[in-house]
């Protein structure tokens, strides 16, 4: 059986370029431009910030940046839940993936920081 490897930095491209798709997606409204604009610094902060945590110059240095990374994933993932509950994007399981990609980094993440 072929072992997948798992690596955290594809994953979190990944959700970076899956986030930018459902802000686009996003009405054209107040409130959908709003999400939006708080959604596209969001999404990819954590992507950033673990490139960042990569080369930290110390544990407390690494402990700090995946702790923006656990932050910002959690803004979206509260943000995708807004968008889920006032289905603001139309069929709503257009969002069942990036949902559970989410939670799943967070998971990774805060798993990560509690074992550094």
């Amino acid at each position: 059986m072929e072992q997948r490897k798992f690596d955290l930095e594809d994953r979190l491209v990944n959700f970076t370029c899956d986030m930018i798709d459902v802000v686009e997606a996003l009405p054209m409204t107040r409130a959908g431009n709003y999400i939006a604009g708080q959604l596209i610094k969001s999404c990819h902060s954590p992507t950033f910030n673990y490139g960042e945590a990569q080369a930290a110059e110390s544990r407390n240095d690494f402990i700090h940046k995946m702790g923006v990374v656990l932050k910002e994933l959690k803004e979206c993932w509260t943000a995708l839940k807004i968008i889920r509950k006032k289905e603001m994007i139309k069929p709503i399981s257009k969002l069942e993936y990036i949902y559970k990609e989410t939670e799943e980094l967070i998971a990774i993440v805060a798993k990560s920081i509690s074992i550094a």
